[in-house]
């Protein structure tokens, strides 16, 4: 056995490993970074990145076919499933520089490619080599967690992990799962020429405001996706060269079968026990990230068992970075973390949602909303469906939801203000361009003050006693 000292070991290569990896050795740090399947991790190979590339090439054939009232024929485009697929890899291998292992090396970073167990509170075996480091992080993700439905080991079953591979177009996609993966990828085959049946066991999108996820589920149905709600899946069968999911509203069956339940934190491997480090479904963390019973180990990203979404685990780099490298007392905060699901329109989310600020807040909220179709931009680029709410408390902005074109990017805006309480008035004060999309979000700002403004006797009181008086 080889042996090495080191003052950080990092188990798992993707967004929150990699950040820590880059930062911790440019700073000083020595740092041993362990990875046994691929750089980069699963949103690299089999998640954000090929989904949105996917997620591109079914915009585009939908744009084909729907060109609106912008005096451009629509066209029934020729959709090669095979060649999207290759965009899909493509993209892929263009971004795999930036993770990869010859880059990380460069930083300094001592790149073992092998899983990582831990042995002993302090050292973690990795293939044929031992590290003993002052302090260890967790950073091995996620995997799709398919639930033990009987049949389904009888069938073929595809997933985030190898939907992507698959290079012949399904003539009919059964969906398991309404959820952020299982919409995406529904609207996406559908768009790309496939029939689409989504199975959903309590309500489609159901993490979601309800008024800003119909809005997403109405749209989804009238391009042709078919979406059972309150259906569980109860067996999986094979029904001649097809597959059956039986349901407690009935039996669908299709070509393919694509999971999407959820995901599975992969800890299973790490022999936590032997590190004393105790954990359930993720590891157990307090507020600094750091393990309960093992103070040398962290946990970032999905092993921390929070929201799992990978700008998070970047997040999470730099709440360990300040408190690992310079010993600097860091909370990790969720109240300001944005999620987008990326089907057409886009939701978006930070904060809190209507209900639960309602729910928080009672009577001391007030919701401000601006729909898309009195933007100027979204008329001219015939995308008005859509819709932006505010939840205010005592002036400043304590969530927010967009669903509409550009949400992801519109949402940004409103992450920034929670993050640094700012106030509604920081959002009214900015100058943005016209026309632009992002205008929604200052006319959301006006809609606070215009009642403040306009329907107040104080106001105008005072607007009436300087024009008598003042010259």
């Amino acid at each position: 056995m080889d042996r090495i000292k080191t003052d950080i070991c990092i188990i798992g290569a993707g967004s929150g490993g990699l950040s820590i990896a880059a930062g911790a050795s440019q700073m000083g740090a020595s740092v041993v970074l362990l990875e046994g399947h691929k750089m980069g991790g699963d949103c690299l190979n089999y998640g954000c990145v090929p989904s949105k590339a996917l997620i591109a090439s079914a915009k585009q054939a939908y744009a084909m076919g729907h060109t609106g009232d912008l005096g451009v024929k629509a066209v029934d485009p020729d959709v090669d499933y095979a060649a999207a697929k290759d965009h899909v890899h493509n993209v892929i291998e263009t971004i795999a520089p930036v993770d990869s292992q010859e880059r990380f090396e460069g930083f300094g970073v001592n790149v073992i490619r092998e899983f990582g167990r831990f042995i002993s509170k302090t050292e973690v075996q990795a293939g044929d080599t031992i590290i003993e480091a002052r302090r260890f992080v967790i950073a091995t993700g996620s995997g799709p967690f398919v639930p033990p439905i009987p049949g389904l080991d009888e069938v073929d079953v595809y997933t985030n992990e190898n939907i992507f591979d698959l290079r012949t177009r399904p003539d009919h996609l059964i969906v398991v799962g309404g959820g952020p993966i299982g919409m995406e990828m529904a609207q996406a085959h559908c768009r790309l020429g496939s029939k689409v049946t989504v199975i959903e066991g309590a309500k489609a999108m159901g993490k979601d405001d309800p008024e800003m996820a119909a809005i997403v589920l109405d749209k989804l149905r009238t391009e042709g996706v078919e979406i059972i709600e309150e259906a569980q899946a109860e067996r999986v069968s094979k029904s001649g060269e097809g597959i059956t999911v039986h349901t407690s509203k009935g039996d669908f069956s299709g070509s393919h079968l694509l999971m999407a339940v959820g995901r599975k934190v992969n800890i299973d491997k790490l022999d936590l026990d032997k590190a004393g480090v105790t954990h359930d479904r993720a590891v157990k963390v307090g507020a600094d990230l750091r393990s309960t019973t093992n103070k040398k180990v962290y946990a970032v990203g999905d092993a921390a068992g929070g929201l799992q979404f990978t700008h998070v685990a970047g997040y999470h780099a730099g709440v360990v970075i300040r408190s690992m490298l310079f010993g600097l007392p860091r909370k990790q905060k969720t109240d300001h973390i944005p999620w987008v699901t990326y089907t057409d329109p886009e939701l978006a989310q930070v904060g809190l949602t209507e209900a639960q600020a309602k729910k928080k807040f009672g009577a001391n909220v007030e919701v401000v909303r601006f729909p898309y179709h009195e933007n100027d931009r979204a008329i001219a680029e015939g995308k008005t469906t859509g819709l932006i709410k505010v939840m205010v408390v005592k002036g400043k902005p304590v969530g927010a939801s967009i669903v509409g074109a550009l949400a992801g990017e519109l949402i940004g805006m409103w992450a920034m203000a929670i993050a640094n309480k700012m106030k509604m008035s920081a959002i009214a004060a900015t100058v943005l361009p016209y026309p632009t999309v992002s205008e929604i979000n200052k006319r959301a700002a006006g809609a606070y003050f215009s009642p403040r403004l306009f329907e107040s006797a104080t106001v105008k009181r005072v607007v009436g006693f300087v024009q008598r008086w003042l010259p």
